[in-house]
């Protein structure tokens, strides 16, 4: 009989014949004499062999029933959360669950694992979603939860992990786990976090997003990674019963002459540099390829300059400022974020208006305490740059200005529903500043492509 084996991520069929077609996936690994294939195709292998009726022996999962395993939520789930688990189970329990900010994809997860029984995994991009995550499984399902990053290294039947140390250690552990949990499941097609899935046996996967699509296309992986989207809700859909109602509202700004001819100066200078170098900025290894051929000249690092130039005036236009402290102005009394693209502007905002800030930059414990008081109402206004776009719960925040970003959909969309959590009687606000004559408008059609924005 052949069995079936768990080595250090992959999976290895001893006693398989040499002679016979390998399965999808597999190679002959001539070190051991048998065929060796990543862990993610446990799977379809099991379901493989069970439709031939071929015996297997296996000997490769570690993972547990978790017969005892008891959903204490109080709450019914909303209609469209049972038709996500619904949908999942159709799917053979795996596939890619799309819902906005603050439409409780956590308790989908919870439902799903309940639904499950099987130890699970739930893996998060920053070490502040891991600690949410395992208070909501400890919440939900009590008993103690596991952690694997921010200095722990404890493994449980119900564990939570960052994707770094998910990625450093499930070798080790991917026989461990019959569901795996993708929060924020656009940052795993990556090259390296691309392994979490990959070297894990988990039959069962769910991922979790708003946002799924990647400006590099790799989003297209999930299928094989985690399964299809299987249920998909936008913010439009439930905006006025989940979520706050909401309005966007776009402020047009000019430069300054000063300003203008600065940016104009700048602009010529990269774009002559990279029309002379016939550098497709368009291209998805544009902005790749002209950091290569920038830094090999005098010319390039020139360019790099007048290219970061360009980007400082527009992103901190005077206008912009003046702008803001109108908003600030209608909106006194109600609570605000604002969002930009860069930590010195960050700073200068904080300095101008003394408005508490959060950048990548704030000890974790100092953005805790400004989180705390700004929810209390002891902070209006918090300023920050990329680091509230994802999986921060912030329930009071009424109005968002978005002064600058990328020209990313999902970053936009993360932005709007940082201020979307429902409250009585609650409308929000979105505002994106926008300076004229640059390439910020573009940057503004872009980002404003999503449903929610028409």
């Amino acid at each position: 009989m052949i069995t079936l084996q768990y080595d250090r991520g992959t999976l290895l069929l001893r006693g398989f014949e040499r002679a016979r077609a390998l399965p999808p996936g597999f190679v002959w690994d001539d070190r051991v004499d048998m065929p060796r294939g990543e862990a993610r195709r446990y799977h379809e292998l099991i379901l493989d062999f069970h439709a031939r009726g071929e015996p297997l022996q296996d000997a490769a999962r570690a993972y547990t029933r978790l017969d005892d395993l008891v959903h204490t939520s109080k709450y019914p789930p909303r209609d469209y959360q049972a038709e996500a688990v619904e949908a999942w189970r159709k799917a053979g329990r795996r596939g890619v669950v799309v819902l906005p900010t603050g439409a409780g994809k956590s308790f989908v997860a919870e439902l799903c694992l309940a639904d499950a029984r099987r130890s699970c995994l739930v893996v998060a991009p920053t070490i502040d979603l891991v600690n949410q995550w395992h208070g909501v499984l400890s919440r939900a399902f009590g008993g103690e939860v596991g952690m694997l990053g921010g200095g722990q290294h404890d493994i449980r039947p119900l564990t939570v992990s960052t994707y770094d140390s998910a990625y450093l250690h499930m070798d080790r552990y991917g026989d461990r786990f019959g569901l795996i949990v993708f929060d924020e499941v656009h940052h795993l097609p990556s090259e390296s976090y691309a392994q979490v899935a990959e070297l894990c046996l988990a039959p069962w996967r769910l991922g979790l997003s708003a946002t799924p699509e990647r400006p590099d296309g790799l989003h297209q992986r999930l299928d094989e990674l985690v399964g299809p989207v299987v249920y998909q809700k936008g913010i439009k859909e439930l905006s006025g019963q989940v979520l706050a109602e909401y309005e966007v509202m776009r402020l047009e700004v000019c430069l300054t002459a000063e300003e203008q001819t600065a940016y104009d100066e700048a602009r010529k200078t990269y774009r002559s540099f990279i029309g002379a170098q016939r550098i497709n900025m368009r291209g998805p290894q544009g902005w790749q390829r002209f950091l290569q051929v920038a830094a090999r000249s005098k010319a390039g690092r020139a360019a790099l300059r007048a290219h970061r130039e360009a980007r400082r005036v527009m992103h901190g236009a005077q206008a912009k400022i003046d702008e803001l402290n109108e908003v600030l102005r209608q909106h006194e009394g109600e609570r605000t974020i604002i969002f930009t693209n860069d930590n010195a502007t960050v700073y200068r905002i904080s300095r101008a208006f003394g408005i508490p800030c959060i950048t990548h930059e704030t000890a974790a414990d100092e953005r805790r305490e400004i989180l705390q008081r700004f929810e209390a109402g002891r902070y209006m206004a918090v300023v920050t740059s990329r680091v509230l776009n994802e999986g921060v719960d912030i329930p009071a925040a009424q109005v968002g200005v978005v002064l600058s970003g990328t020209a990313t959909v999902r970053e936009h969309v993360q932005r709007l529903g940082r201020i979307l959590r429902p409250k009585p009687g609650k409308r929000a606000v979105l505002y994106e500043v926008v300076t004229l004559d640059t390439t910020e408008q573009f940057t503004s059609e872009r980002r404003n492509e999503h449903d929610a924005y028409r």
